[in-house]
């Protein structure tokens, strides 16, 4: 086959996954925009936009207080996540200690063990210590979560770091602090962004540990949230689209804030790999 050909065959199967993945959203968007009256669970394209649907669903399904409790979840369990990966990989990546390979190991099974596993023992653990049905409830084992990916990718990137920088850090008498935080941490920020991006994104779409840990309406995050009101309005689909919409937009604005950072990031941890 021709370069031309070839072309034109990569092009045409892009476009064919485009279409495959850009198709359910589309409907999801009509259907948010179309009059009750309309409201269909199959791909529907209305005859007039009817953006109602919106203060419908952020008044009845109280989104606001989900949303800012999803929000305050998810930073907080960012960066938490971030200062701890940041300390942790650096300290891998660096320092040589007896049991660093063990350590590290132990580390990385957090990347393995699904939330099912551990869901019933972790609640028995946390209604121990009385911090069930708190925010802490979900910030510190989200936070546990995310941190075997954290540490994971952070140690690439010190690694990755050119040797003649920390040595040059060295010879000024920089100390460790110093080279971490005003050295290493600024000249990585496209795979920090990048991390605490896919932190923040995993926090915001978690489920059972909200659905376990919290009972009170106030403390329920936004997909939690959304599921009660699903059950409440199953077949109102115009107005289930624009919860979904509304619930899905933060992570959305986030990645097109933060598009170039995190494209930056992923290509340069593919390289490093």
């Amino acid at each position: 086959m021709s370069r031309r050909g070839e072309t034109v065959l990569n092009y045409a199967v892009l476009t064919l996954f485009a279409v495959l993945a850009v198709f359910p959203v589309l409907g999801v968007v009509f259907s948010a925009v179309t009059p009750p009256a309309q409201s269909s669970p199959s791909f529907t394209v209305p005859h007039s936009l009817y953006l109602g649907n919106f203060a419908t669903a952020w008044q009845q399904g109280h989104f606001g207080t989900y949303l800012r409790s999803s929000l305050l979840v998810a930073v907080v369990t960012v960066l938490l996540t971030s200062v701890l990966a940041i300390l942790a990989g650096y300290s891998f990546a660096t320092f040589r200690f007896p049991g660093r390979g063990v350590l590290f190991a132990v580390t990385l099974v957090g990347l393995m063990v699904p939330a099912e596993a551990f869901v019933i023992p972790l609640y028995f653990d946390l209604r121990g210590v009385g911090v069930t049905d708190t925010y802490w409830a979900l910030i510190l084992p989200q936070t546990a979560q995310s941190l075997g990916f954290g540490v994971f990718w952070m140690r690439n990137f010190f690694r990755s770091v050119p040797s003649s920088i920390v040595e040059a850090a060295q010879l000024d008498g920089a100390p460790d602090f110093t080279r971490l935080w005003r050295i290493l941490v600024p000249i990585g920020r496209p795979a920090l962004l990048t991390m605490a991006m896919l932190v923040f994104m995993w926090t915001w779409n978690e489920f059972l540990l909200p659905l376990v840990m919290v009972t009170s309406d106030g403390l329920r995050t936004a997909p939690l949230g959304l599921t009660f009101f699903q059950g409440q309005h199953t077949t109102q689909f115009s107005l289930l689209a624009a919860a979904s919409m509304v619930v899905a937009l933060p992570v959305v604005l986030l990645y097109m804030f933060l598009q170039r950072h995190f494209i930056r990031g992923m290509l340069a941890g593919a390289l490093r790999d």
